[in-house]
């Protein structure tokens, strides 16, 4: 093996592992995690303020890798009266000169009907996720050792080297739970979920055995909303993630001031542990939030990437079918 087919094989290992460390973390991550939230955990399909909601968030990362490893989200939610509400979202990760790819689609349910408390304004939500896995590269991009002849140099013609499956396709399912304190005219609002993705332990055809798993992921996450006033809010938070030997650890907090009417500014920070620095900028307008975040990567591996970061840039537009009255209060369990 030489230095091209080196190269590449390193960049799919990258990403496979994902950005923290060569560990078995196969999912990909999102610094703006509150963006897409279905994808965090299906118990949050449908906490926003209105009837429906379109989300959509890029994120661009480990660019002088390589092709740089890209990551879109889409993500559709409706609440019904019912106390149910539905989603369904979309996620595709590309990465390498193989052009290896990560794509999942999911369809999300969300049980609302749990509340208790004197004005049941504590409410516990049971979210479950169902859909698909697709995964895949294009091995003829590859270069191998046997492509190579000390004389003539690299040849390009075929490789007696080969893999049993370049492309899966697999079912998966997910679960999750939301609690939050919904009391209006509270200094400090709390809210705090817990979910598990891959329950049915998808098989990973590209292990070195060809019959592993998917590790399943746990991710638990919290926060508090502090209104210090009708004009400025206070959200600190913290996020854990494990999936197989792989963790990720984050808190961070975001201020929201009301700069005019129907206008917020929101600035704030997560730190990832061992791993980035990520500040974050976001203005909300009517029915629509739009955000911007820069993760400094601060671990060895961004050494080894020559200082190369990451950002993301997401966009959220919500509707409602009908007028909203003044008696209407929302609290949302997250930013």
């Amino acid at each position: 093996m030489r230095g091209p087919f080196v190269s590449r094989l390193l960049t799919l290992l990258l990403f496979i592992t994902g950005a923290q460390a060569l560990r078995a973390q196969v999912d990909p991550h999102f610094t703006q995690y509150y963006v897409y939230p279905s994808w965090l955990n299906p118990a949050l399909t449908g906490a926003f303020d209105g009837d429906y909601r379109i989300s959509g968030i890029y994120r661009n990362q480990w660019g002088n890798i390589s092709k740089p490893f890209s990551t879109v989200g889409l993500g559709g939610e409706v609440v019904t009266n019912n106390n149910v509400n539905l989603g369904l979202n979309l996620l595709n990760q590309t990465a390498g000169d193989g052009g290896y790819y990560y794509t999942t689609a999911y369809a999300n349910l969300a049980y609302t009907g749990v509340r208790f408390g004197p004005n049941e304004n504590h409410h516990v939500v049971m979210g479950l996720q169902l859909g698909m896995i697709w995964r895949g590269f294009n091995a003829s991009k590859f270069t191998f050792g046997d492509q190579w002849d000390p004389i003539t140099g690299f040849n390009p013609g075929s490789s007696t080297d080969g893999f049993s499956k370049t492309k899966t396709t697999s079912f998966d399912a997910g679960a999750g739970v939301l609690y939050f304190d919904a009391t209006p005219g509270k200094m400090a609002n709390v809210y705090a979920g817990f979910s598990v993705s891959h329950l049915t332990k998808p098989k990973d055809y590209f292990s070195s055995n060809a019959n592993a798993q998917l590790p399943m992921r746990y991710t638990g996450h919290a926060g508090v909303r502090l209104t210090i006033s009708e004009l400025f809010s206070v959200t600190p938070n913290i996020l854990y993630t494990k999936q197989g030997t792989a963790e990720e650890k984050m808190a961070g907090a975001y201020v929201q001031l009301n700069a005019a009417a129907g206008t917020d500014v929101m600035l704030g920070a997560n730190y990832r542990i061992q791993d980035a620095i990520s500040p974050f900028v976001g203005f909300t307008h009517n029915n629509m939030v739009l955000g911007l975040s820069y993760d400094v990567n601060t671990s060895a591996l961004g050494k080894m990437a020559h200082g190369s970061n990451s950002f993301e840039l997401s966009l959220s537009v919500t509707g409602r079918k009908k007028v909203k009255t003044p008696e209407e209060h929302f609290i949302c369990p997250r930013l």
